[in-house]
């Protein structure tokens, strides 16, 4: 029970393949106490479904990561219910779909500000949030794709806001390192969730990855699971302002 006694709360929970569900199973397992959020009414049924399952009791909120007002309110919630704050996953992404196809150079002005709005910002302004609440020291989590790194075909402004959201991970881990905040990234390898779905090209990336990366595989979700679980803990007590790539090795390869 490495968790055990910690509250935490979950952002991007979409239905059961999302890669924070399979995060908050590990989590729960490990003995921490969750909070969730959903994005829109669209999702609220399967989110309450998922959430139910850890107890009828299970704090639910709404959240729209572009509204200061919705992530206020989230905070002052978990703060009334707990008192306190141990845990925050970050799994929240989002460009427009024609953003996710042709040429990067294409990239509208408006879809480049959505994408670094909701995939990058929100970090910062969910970090802001949490910060007063982990007055016992925290695990902030959030969650990136080796596109911010090198050029993955049809990734575009996704894989330049991945870059933003590894950067701001950085300078959070400094200006929250004295209150024993800590603030990682983990680069997880393809997994076909609903966001996944959305890229051009997705199935033959999970084909390519199977047949390049070391291990000869693709990540499994409950290996996510257990990464994202140690990095709550107090084994990763040391780990702060890092990229965690758990891609069965493609990271380390050149050809």
């Amino acid at each position: 029970m490495l968790l055990n006694g910690k509250i935490g709360v979950v952002f991007g929970v979409a239905n059961k393949r999302s890669i924070a569900w399979a995060i908050a199973q590990a989590w729960a397992k490990a003995g921490a106490t969750l909070a969730f959020t959903y994005q829109g009414e669209r999702l609220k049924e399967n989110v309450e479904e998922l959430a139910g399952t850890f107890g009828k009791d299970t704090l639910l909120l709404p959240c729209d990561v572009t509204k200061d007002a919705d992530i206020d309110n989230v905070f002052s919630e978990v703060s009334k219910k707990f008192g306190k704050l141990h845990l925050l996953l970050h799994s929240v992404a989002f460009a427009p779909k024609d953003a996710l196809e042709g040429e990067f150079v294409n990239t509208s002005r408006e879809a480049f500000r959505v994408a670094h709005d909701v995939s990058a910002y929100s970090l910062v302004a969910l970090a802001r949030g949490a910060a007063p609440l982990m007055t016992e020291g925290g695990s902030i989590v959030a969650m990136s794709y080796y596109g911010s790194e090198k050029v993955v075909p049809h990734y575009n402004v996704m894989g330049v806001a991945k870059a933003a959201l590894e950067s701001s991970t950085r300078y959070l881990a400094y200006d929250l390192g004295p209150k024993k905040i800590r603030v990682n990234c983990i680069s997880a390898g393809p997994v076909n969730t609903l966001a996944a779905r959305g890229i051009a090209g997705f199935n033959e990336m999970l084909k390519h990855y199977e047949a390049h990366s070391p291990l000869k595989r693709n990540v499994l979700p409950e290996e996510l699971g257990a990464t994202g679980t140690f990095l709550a803990s107090d084994g990763a007590g040391a780990i702060t302002g890092q990229v965690i790539y758990v891609d069965c090795g493609y990271q380390i390869m050149g050809m």
